[in-house]
């Protein structure tokens, strides 16, 4: 037990930073937070001495405080043009004290660990909101970018998985992510992120991942090192713009503090250059997303609603929801046309673990099924696994979806958008056509 409070005591201590830096660190707290009731959140604010208040500086934001010896880093960086002139925001996770101060609650895991947007609705509601109240000591506005591509967000340990998946659930807010000993691993889901990346759309991030081989925090849960290289070979599957650095270090933040300017580097190459998607190698994805086609907003209405069941384009059976369930059920149709050999089938992805949560399902002409959930539109092969993703072009999730001719279409906050696909919806009521099996493979 003591050996575990150390290792977590190494990491979500604040790391002392040397006391060469130029700027200006302003410290505050948030407290009762509305998003996570009862909580105080420490963070410092760190301006660089360039900075003069005529237009937004871009955006570093640290997690568990300032680590990597920051400050100074940047300072340098900064000055050499190796990165644009960047506001730190050096957060620390929550807690809830007593009366007498004494913390009775950690919110660390349940903030960090999490694989959903609730972090980084905290961060674009609550935090960044805080921040942009201050002044500087002389008295300037602290303007931050809104641009993502002006974003980097860094963590370790959970924060490295909080910076992810802030990234992975909001690429509208940040578009530049470094994690050091990032638990990617069977925590509270982190270890779904890998499948997830190879099946969805890619955004336009960069990353750069870093940890050492002798990372097994908690074996419990499964080896750090193993999941980050797991990690790393789905960014690579994926087409993402991204670099990693690995060594024989352990659950520690000493080495990431060593890589930490390099990855700074990395991140920031190129800049102002935005940061583009890259090409999955995801073969569903490239044979039905078409490059350069993205969500657009459209003044179209809806062609109709899809509902909650769907006839297979053959006529021959059909998927409908199953309450409380990750899973889709499939029914075949009798010679009377009524259905039997009803089993659960196609299973969903739900990284939100929200149930009854599907909007609605089409098949397309070859028999794969688009499923419009929480977190985008699933789409099974024929023998109802998830192979492709596409997220919604909002940070809200769909009211309404259909798939009419070449297009996807959802409704989200009273607004219609469409994507073009390489794919032809088969629509209720058509006549039905035959399907090429896709076998048992």
């Amino acid at each position: 037990m003591k050996h575990l409070l150390a290792s977590i005591l190494s990491i979500i201590s604040m790391v002392a930073f040397a006391a060469n830096y130029n700027g200006t660190i302003i410290t505050d707290s948030l407290h009762n937070s509305a998003i996570y009731p009862g909580t105080m959140h420490e963070y410092k604010i760190y301006i660089p001495q360039e900075y003069d208040g005529t237009k937004p500086a871009c955006l570093y934001l640290g997690l568990d405080g300032i680590l990597y010896n920051a400050p100074a880093v940047m300072d340098t960086l900064i000055a050499n043009k190796e990165m644009p002139i960047t506001i730190g925001v050096f957060i620390q996770p929550g807690v809830i004290t007593d009366n007498q101060g004494k913390v009775i609650r950690y919110n660390r895991s349940n903030e960090f660990d999490r694989t959903d947007g609730t972090f980084a609705r905290f961060i674009e509601t609550e935090i960044l909101p805080a921040v942009k109240q201050h002044k500087t000591p002389n008295g300037l506005p602290i303007l931050i970018s809104d641009d993502r591509n002006d974003r980097a967000i860094s963590g370790a340990s959970s924060g490295g998985i909080a910076s992810f998946n802030v990234a992975w659930f909001r690429p509208d807010l940040f578009s530049r992510v470094y994690t050091t000993c990032g638990t990617y691993v069977a925590m509270r889901g982190g270890n779904e992120l890998p499948a997830l990346v190879r099946k969805t759309v890619p955004q336009p991030i960069r990353f750069f991942i870093h940890d050492g081989s002798n990372d097994v925090w908690n074996p419990i849960f499964g080896h750090w090192y193993e999941y980050n290289l797991l990690m790393a070979s789905a960014l690579e599957f994926a087409g993402y713009d991204h670099a990693t650095k690995w060594d024989d270090g352990n659950h520690s933040i000493k080495n990431g503090s060593r890589v930490f300017p390099e990855a700074m580097r990395f991140l920031w190459k190129d800049y102002p250059a935005p940061i583009k998607a890259g090409m999955s190698k995801n073969n569903m994805l490239t044979e039905i997303l078409i490059p350069e086609e993205t969500w657009s907003e459209t003044t179209e209405a809806m062609p109709y609603i899809a509902g909650k069941t769907a006839l297979y384009p053959d006529g021959t059976h059909f998927a409908k929801t199953e309450p409380n369930s990750d899973w889709l059920l499939n029914c075949t149709l009798g010679d009377n046309g009524a259905p039997i050999n009803e089993q659960q089938f196609y299973w969903l992805h739900n990284p939100l673990h929200k149930y009854n949560e599907v909007i609605g399902m089409c098949f397309d002409t070859q028999g794969n099924l688009y499923v419009a959930t929480a977190i985008g539109i699933q789409v099974c092969d024929h023998n109802g696994r998830v192979r492709a993703i596409f997220p919604y072009p909002t940070a809200q999730q769909a009211d309404a979806f259909t798939f009419e001719g070449n297009y996807l279409y959802i409704t989200s906050c009273g607004k219609v958008y469409k994507l073009k696909l390489n794919a032809t919806a088969h629509t209720p009521g058509s006549t039905p056509i035959e399907v090429k099996s896709q076998g048992q493979g």
